[in-house]
C-alpha cells in the first residue's frame, strides 16, 4: 500500500477518531454503520443497500485478497466511505486484479484506517447509528462536525431509485438450465447473486426499475414476482408497496429480501421502525418459527417490520404470521401469507458474501410457482 497521510473520523453526536488516509483522498458524509463479517468486504462495498453508508468492518485485517471481476454484486463501489483498521499491505489471491487501496481511489471512495475500530462500534452499539463524516482535507473536527450535522438523515430518505436500473434487462439461466419459470424481479438495489440463485434454478429472470408499477410487472405475466434488497427508509417507499399491493390482488406467488421484506409488511398494513444499529453482517443466527430450525444468516438493514411475533394477525389480503424471528433480539425476519402464495424474510439466502444455511428459500419460492394451476386455455 503507498502512503497515506493523515484523516479524521467525526461523528454526529461529536465524537472523534484520528487515523490515516485509505482510498482516495477528500471528504465523504454519510450514515455510519457496521459489519461484522469476517470475510465478503468485497461483495459489502459493492451492495447497492450500503447507498449513502459510511461502513466500518469490525474484522482486524481487510483488503487481504485484493479486488477480483467475479465478487462485485454491482458495477459500482455504493458505499460513501470506507473505515478499517489494518488495511492489507499486499493482496494474495490468484483471482485479484488490483488492490483494495487502488480500487477505492479509482471509484473516488474516501476511507480511513484506524486503530480504534473497537471502540468505534463499541460507540454506536451503545448511541446507534448516525450520520458521520470522514475527511483528509479538513483538520478541524469542529468545521467538520457542523457540515456533519446538516446532513440528511436515512430516516425518511427515498432512496431505490438512485440505485435501481434505469432499464429492463432479463437473465437468462446457464448453459445446460431449462428456463421453466420466468420471474419479474424489481430492483429497489438488487444484488447480482440474487438473479444468479434463481437462474441457477430454472428461472428467467426480467428485472424491471423500482418504478415499475402492478400493471408493469402483471403484463409481462410472470410465474412469479420477486422485490429485493435495497436503501432507505421503507416508510418513504410508496411506489413499491402500492405494485406489491396489486401483485397480491392478482394471486401471483411473491418472493420479498431485505427491503422488500418490509415493503411487504407495509403493503399488508403493518409500520417499519428503524433499529438502533442494525444488522450487518454474515453471522445473525434466525429461528424458523415454523420448524424451530435455526439458521446463520447473511444480513444488511437497518430498519424492521412491526409485526406481532407467536399468533398468526389479520391483513387484507387474509391471515399472516411472522415466519422468522432474530435470535439476538427478536426482530421480524421474515413474514408468510398463510391465504396466498406470498412470503419474504428480512436476510439474505443468496448469501454474497455468507452462510447458505437459508438458500433452500429459493426452492421454496420455486415450489411455490410451481404449484399454481396452468393458466386457462383461450
Amino acid at each position: 500500500m503507498s502512503e497515506h497521510g493523515s484523516a479524521i473520523l467525526v461523528l454526529e453526536d461529536g465524537r472523534v477518531f484520528h487515523g490515516r488516509s485509505f482510498g482516495a483522498t477528500g471528504e465523504t458524509f454519510g450514515e455510519i454503520v457496521f459489519n461484522t463479517g469476517m470475510t465478503g468486504y468485497q461483495e459489502t462495498l459493492t451492495d447497492p443497500s450500503y447507498h449513502r453508508q459510511i461502513v466500518a468492518m469490525t474484522a482486524p485485517h481487510i483488503g487481504n485478497t485484493g479486488i477480483n471481476d467475479d465478487d462485485p454484486e454491482s458495477g459500482r463501489i455504493w458505499v460513501a466511505g470506507y473505515v478499517v483498521r489494518e488495511p492489507a499491505r499486499i493482496s494474495s489471491s490468484w483471482r485479484a486484479r488490483g488492490t483494495l487501496d487502488e480500487e477505492l481511489r479509482k471509484q473516488g471512495v474516501v476511507g480511513i484506517a484506524l486503530t480504534g475500530t473497537r471502540a468505534l462500534t463499541r460507540h454506536l452499539r451503545d448511541k446507534g447509528v448516525m450520520r458521520a463524516a470522514i475527511s483528509t482535507t479538513e483538520t478541524a473536527p469542529e468545521a467538520l462536525l457542523s457540515r456533519v450535522r446538516q446532513q440528511p438523515p436515512m430516516a425518511g430518505a427515498d432512496l431505490a431509485g438512485e440505485v435501481s436500473t434505469g432499464r429492463a434487462y432479463e437473465v437468462s439461466p446457464p448453459e445446460g438450465v431449462e428456463a421453466r419459470l420466468h420471474v419479474v424481479a424489481v430492483d429497489l438495489g438488487i444484488k447480482s447473486m440474487t438473479p444468479q440463485r434463481l437462474t441457477e434454478r430454472g428461472c428467467r429472470v426480467t428485472v424491471l426499475p423500482s418504478t415499475a408499477t402492478a400493471e408493469d410487472i402483471l403484463a409481462l405475466d410472470p410465474d412469479g414476482v420477486f422485490f429485493s434488497n435495497g436503501p432507505g427508509d421503507p416508510a418513504a417507499a410508496d411506489g413499491p408497496v402500492a405494485a406489491v399491493r396489486g401483485v397480491l390482488e392478482a394471486g401471483k406467488p411473491f418472493f420479498g429480501i431485505c427491503f422488500g421484506n418490509q415493503i411487504l409488511g407495509r403493503a399488508l398494513g403493518l409500520g417499519t421502525y428503524k433499529l438502533t444499529f442494525g444488522h450487518r453482517g454474515v453471522n445473525q443466527p434466525v429461528l424458523d418459527t415454523r420448524t424451530g430450525k435455526v439458521a446463520i444468516t447473511s444480513q444488511n438493514h437497518g430498519f424492521a417490520v412491526d409485526a406481532p411475533i407467536g399468533e398468526p394477525f389479520d391483513t387484507p389480503y387474509g391471515r399472516a404470521e411472522v415466519s422468522h424471528v432474530g435470535l439476538n433480539d427478536q426482530v421480524v425476519e421474515g413474514l408468510r401469507l398463510l391465504e396466498r402464495p406470498a412470503f419474504s424474510v428480512q436476510f439474505h439466502p443468496e448469501a454474497a458474501a455468507g452462510p447458505h444455511d437459508a438458500a433452500d428459500l429459493f426452492d421454496a419460492f420455486v415450489d411455490l410457482m410451481s404449484a399454481q394451476p396452468a393458466p386457462a386455455a383461450k
